[in-house]
């Protein structure tokens, strides 16, 4: 017999195919027999054409194409015997899916063997429709399933069930049609029977809130008696796993009471006491029963509020973590950590057990532990936690960045504890100087708080003796880091920042601090090659402004930065006397709102560093994503502005296009304005500059070694456009009127009038301004700096606005006033986003 010809058997075929020693060789195989099964199908070869399916199949899972065999399952599924229909339906699941169109044709076939005399036959349909079944067929087919959930045979009322499932899913308006039979699965008392019934209640639940109530009302009391005689049964060969019964029917009772129970207190009180048998009398010592304990914590924690069943439900998760299963011990952090927001007093009677997790051999579960630990700080804690964080911060190579970011923002926030910490990180660091993330927040704290390690401030009464650490000391610590081999660009730019701020800290070791940074001045990596002479320029000419550059960083809000990890932070509020009107671009903000806010415009033009990741690299200077270059924009050679930026710590930024000024990012409008906090500048992912015009301005000339801004010219007007209130609140409008300068389409002259509508005047009035990267921005100096009371007066303000997307992208801008009323420090923002469309 010709080996590939239809007659050869399936197992000859697929020997000749294991028998080739290259691709090469099978796909000849493949491509011989796919060929003789063409010859079949032209053929019409009933004989062996159940054969010839079986062999695509085989083929199919090779990877080849078998779409050419498709019409025979049909014609297999046609056939009236038992044998063909079978080898039909397999390929029909394994050769199909929902979305061929041939499958339309098989919906007659699939409702008469749903319909037929033979049990077997009709198990075959139901399997291959809660398969492949389209929303199509679901509509045409769900009665013949629906009435083989009453099906004397255990076996169909369990495939029923299934392909119910998927019909639900496919079609959610059926869902109703389905919820009386459903409510009959569950007084089974076949196991398969019944979990499959519990399984199509628990989905219907999921699509209709009507199945929901339903069940509800009718069925829990039924779910809990069902689970009480699980829990209590004798033992049962059949359904026996490690000593519990049929522990699959324990887990999925669970799974449908915790959905009946969750937002519904009559239904919590129903089932509570047979959850609180099940955490008490399911045996721990087997994986079958761990399994049903952490489906009863979850069902615990999700049902309403019974604070007896909660602290039992924690405890078991207490007791999972001093299981020696890694996955038990990891499985029980992460329920922690919802358990938490839930009870956390609760939590923190474990916190002991939680920290020797924070010594585990296992990274994921140090990581775990560590994130756990984080969420457990409180006020009455914050001390012993803070010890144990950065004694076990050796496992900071295995933990996120957000860890340590967050670790900061603690140590910020604890200013009674600022020096404890800095000699704590001190002595952690002469131990475990290879631990990369111990590093960074030692170098941070040393950075800042080093005067308070050198002077020995703020010592605790729990604290152990430390020998006297010298100025020299505390530089001998971040000179050690930058100079590892090990050290990355992060800690390595951190440790620079850290080195400059010491400079005005230690003046006697001013001149080796200048050595060590200008070291990488030659440096082959960009960032530290441009900090360190920016860093050295600030040291050797700019004394008199490098004690405000270089002063303590203002303490993190930790609201807020938890609010940007989470992606939650509200909408802006007030702290102006009056209440800001409703008005699409006007809002007002409360000062304390770090300038990264201002950036935070509209979805097509993200600012950097909304994320809490970036957020923080921002505070600490060390922004070191590479700027991106907006297509078609031509990006200018190094200016003044870019030295700035540089000389503040703010990490790559964006390349500007104009060497005008460094108001193209952020720009004030105010005059003789105090020297920039560098710090307050170091908290926004873009550089405040300001424009003044005595003494500050005369420092910037300084600091940028002669790059002055140049003022902006006036051309004539062109084409005139409406003007529009830009924003407006109770205590103030800003109106905007626009003209273009002729033959310039991009670019965009903004002459702004503040109006004061309050009863008072304002001073030391300063606006300012943020775009998107792809608009560039110069601002003028106000025309003045005080706002006349109620209406009398105006000040005045000229912006450029250069579009590289004209015609692409609308205008938008982000815009702070900042003011004094009655001696009373006042900010307001807003977005605009009602600039004229042909701008």
């Amino acid at each position: 017999m010709n080996p590939f010809s239809s007659g050869t058997r399936l197992r000859d075929m697929i020997r000749a195919i294991r028998a080739c020693k290259t691709a090469a060789e099978e796909r000849a195989v493949v491509r011989k027999e796919c060929a003789a099964i063409r010859a079949a199908i032209n053929e019409n070869d009933q004989d062996y054409r159940h054969r010839n399916l079986a062999k695509l199949m085989f083929i199919h899972m090779l990877g080849y194409p078998t779409h050419f065999g498709q019409m025979e399952c049909l014609k297999l599924i046609a056939s009236a015997g038992f044998p063909e229909k079978r080898i039909g339906y397999l390929g029909l699941m394994l050769l199909l899916d929902e979305r061929q169109e041939v499958l339309m044709l098989v919906t007659n076939s699939l409702k008469q063997d749903l319909n037929h005399s033979n049990q077997y036959i009709v198990g075959l349909a139901l399997c291959a429709l809660g398969n492949i079944c389209s929303a199509e067929m679901a509509r045409d087919l769900a009665p013949e399933v629906e009435r083989l959930l009453q099906f004397r045979d255990p076996n169909i009322r369990k495939k029923a069930a299934l392909c119910s499932i998927r019909i639900v899913k496919k079609v959610p308006d059926l869902a109703e049609n389905f919820i009386n039979p459903a409510a009959t699965l569950l007084r089974e008392k076949h196991h398969g029977v019944l979990i499959t019934g519990i399984q199509l209640c628990t989905d219907l639940c999921k699509v209709s809130p009507e199945a929901l109530e339903y069940f509800r009302k009718k069925c829990t009391e039924g779910l809990v008696r069902t689970l009480k005689d699980v829990v209590n049964s004798p033992y049962a060969p059949e359904y026996d796993i490690a000593g519990i019964t049929d522990p699959f029917l324990h887990i999925r009772l669970l799974k449908i009471l915790r959905i009946l129970g969750q937002g519904d207190a009559d239904a919590s009180d129903t089932m509570n006491d047979i959850l609180a048998q099940v955490a008490t009398k399911t045996e721990s010592n087997k994986n079958a029963g761990n399994a049903i304990l952490y489906e009863c914590v979850e069902t615990i924690m999700s049902i309403e509020d019974n604070g007896g069943l909660r602290v039992l439900a924690i405890n078991i998760l207490g007791r999972f973590l001093s299981n020696r299963d890694n996955n038990i011990r990891y499985v029980a952090l992460n329920m922690l950590m919802k358990a938490i927001t839930v009870d956390a007093q609760a939590v923190q009677r474990h916190r002991a057990t939680i920290l020797e997790c924070v010594k585990d051999s296992d990274a994921s579960i140090r990581k775990r532990a560590l994130e756990l630990v984080y969420l457990l700080v409180n006020e009455s804690n914050v001390r012993p936690l803070t010890k144990d964080l950065i004694e076990y911060l050796e496992a900071g190579n295995f933990v996120k960045d957000e860890v340590w970011h967050a670790l900061i923002v603690v140590i910020s926030n604890a200013s009674d504890l600022h020096g404890y910490t800095v000699r704590a990180l001190y002595r952690a660091f002469q131990t475990s100087a290879e631990q990369e993330t111990l590093v960074r927040v030692a170098v941070w704290c040393i950075g800042e708080y080093g005067d308070m390690l050198v002077n020995n401030v703020g010592v605790l009464d729990i604290e152990d003796p430390i020998k006297t650490v010298t100025e020299s000391n505390a530089v001998d610590v971040v000179e050690i880091a930058i100079k590892r081999h090990a050290s990355d660009l992060t800690t390595k730019a951190m440790a620079l920042i850290a080195l400059v701020k010491l400079s005005s800290r230690f003046p006697s070791c001013s001149e080796r601090i200048k050595d060590i940074i200008m070291h990488y001045k030659g440096s082959l990596v960009l960032e530290l090659q441009q900090r360190s002479l920016e860093f050295n320029s600030i040291i050797e000419k700019h004394q008199n402004i490098r004690s405000t550059l270089v002063e303590r960083m203002p303490v993190l809000d930790e609201a807020t930065f938890s609010g940007r990890r989470a992606g939650s932070l509200p909408a802006t509020v007030s702290t102006s006397n009056g209440a800001s009107l409703n008005l699409p671009n006007g809002v007002a903000k409360h000062s304390a709102a770090p300038l990264v806010d201002l950036l935070d415009l509209s979805d097509d033009a993200p600012a950097p560093g909304s994320s809490g990741s970036d957020f923080l690299h921002d505070l600490l200077g060390v922004d070191l994503a590479p700027a991106s270059t907006q297509p078609g924009i031509s990006q200018a050679p190094k200016s003044g502005t870019d030295v700035l930026l540089d000389l503040l710590s703010i990490g790559t930024t964006n390349p500007v296009q104009s060497n005008s000024s460094a108001l193209d990012i952020l720009s004030p409008g105010q005059d003789n304005q105090k020297p920039i906090a560098a710090l307050d500048v170091l908290s926004s992912p873009l550089a405040s500059a300001q424009a003044n015009s005595s003494v500050g301005a005369s420092s910037m000339i300084d600091l940028l070694d002669g790059f002055a801004p140049s003022p902006l010219k006036h051309e004539d007007n062109g084409q005139v456009y409406p003007s529009i209130v830009a924003f407006e609140s109770s205590n103030l409008r800003i109106t905007f009127n626009f003209s273009k300068p002729p033959g310039n389409a991009q670019t965009t002259l903004i002459q702004a009038t503040f109006k004061n509508l309050s009863s008072n005047a304002f001073t030391d009035f300063v606006f300012q301004a943020a775009v998107p990267k792809f608009l560039q921005l110069h601002l003028d100096p106000a025309s003045r700096n005080t706002l006349p009371a109620s209406d009398n007066g105006s000040v005045t303000q000229s912006l450029r606005v250069t579009n590289s997307q004209h015609g692409k992208k609308a205008l938008v801008m982000r815009i702070r006033i900042a003011y004094k009323l009655n001696n009373k420090d006042m900010l307001e923002e807003g977005q605009i986003n009602n600039f004229p469309q042909d701008l």
